[in-house]
């Protein structure tokens, strides 16, 4: 047993069990303590980003309410499996009418992680379901866009907002991580894995993993290998280049950034990131963060080729003129 623990993945391996261990949204946290206190929990619904924590804080609340009996109590629904109306009908629904031994005070609870892919028949079911069976089960739907979940539907849960993690929160749980499996991780290592994560507490863990199973030492140019992302420096560069006007030394960066291998999307996507967090002044911050977002999306519909590149350098050249 010990010996399967030690081989999981540091996301599984550290994925906080309790409550008051969930890094991030702590008011957010705060709301599922009090119902796990109070016993009656209402239907739920968990919208955020990735990696911010919405499974991993239904999960301990489940844990809390239903003790032992979780693995009887809780069904869990991913995006991977079918969710079309047939599983509603049929696993849902067969779950819902099941009779299990609970606490008193306490329901059985329906976890629909990536509730937002689940088909508008299937959701127009599922309603129905939650009225029919309320006496007996509650359910927590886990998404990244609450506004993909019909409104019949949002107006019968409790809706949770969560948010990206701030640098120091996740920094906190780098930290720990690392001096648990005794990782050296230097300063620059940790900026670098905040950096690629932007917010992700699942990537940030996911990437320190990479780094140290590949390199051993956690650096900035070792996270950046393991995780295939340009390096911010050189892009720091190239905007020093771009607000002077510097086009030919502009283009240089870029290209010999496109010619090591990155894709367009991914040079466009950390490019966003270092303006976003650079000290430009705020007309000309705007500007270029419009010029970056619409490279973007041009990128994104399927013309990423170089020409777009230089093409946004050309432009990010020409604002200050």
């Amino acid at each position: 047993m010990k010996k399967q623990k030690r081989n999981l993945p540091f996301v599984e391996k550290y994925r906080p069990r309790t409550l008051d261990k969930v890094v991030g949204n702590t008011q957010t946290i705060q709301r599922l303590e009090v119902i796990s206190k109070e016993g009656n929990c209402p239907n739920l619904i968990l919208s955020g980003p990735p990696g911010t924590g919405k499974t991993t804080s239904i999960m301990c609340l489940a844990r809390a309410l239903l003790g032992e009996r979780v693995k009887d109590c809780v069904l869990e629904l991913n995006a991977s499996d079918k969710r079309g109306i047939d599983v509603v009908r049929n696993t849902i629904k067969m779950f819902s009418k099941k009779k299990v031994t609970l606490p008193k005070g306490r329901h059985k609870i329906i976890i629909l992680d990536e509730a937002d892919s689940m088909t508008s028949a299937a959701q127009q079911a599922l309603r129905r379901i939650m009225e029919i069976y309320s006496s007996t089960t509650r359910f927590a739907l886990a998404c990244n866009f609450s506004n993909k979940i019909i409104e019949p539907i949002q107006s019968r849960c409790a809706v949770l907002k969560f948010s990206r993690l701030s640098n120091d929160e996740m920094a906190f749980r780098l930290q720990q991580i690392s001096n648990y499996e005794k990782i050296t991780v230097t300063e620059k290592g940790y900026e670098a894995l905040l950096f690629t994560a932007d917010g992700d507490m699942r990537q940030a863990i996911n990437n320190l993993q990479a780094t140290f199973v590949g390199f051993i030492l956690v650096d900035d140019k070792n996270v950046l290998k393991a995780c295939d992302q340009p390096h911010p420096e050189t892009l720091k560069k190239m905007i020093a280049f771009c607000v002077r006007g510097d086009v030919r030394s502009a283009l240089e960066l870029i290209v010999g950034i496109y010619n090591e291998g990155f894709s367009s999307s991914d040079i466009v996507s950390a490019l966003f990131k270092v303006v976003k967090a650079s000290r430009l002044e705020e007309t000309l911050l705007l500007e270029f963060l419009k010029i970056i977002g619409l490279t973007h999306m041009r990128i994104t519909t399927g013309i990423s080729s170089l020409i777009q590149l230089t093409g946004m350098v050309a432009q990010l050249c020409s604002v200050k003129k």
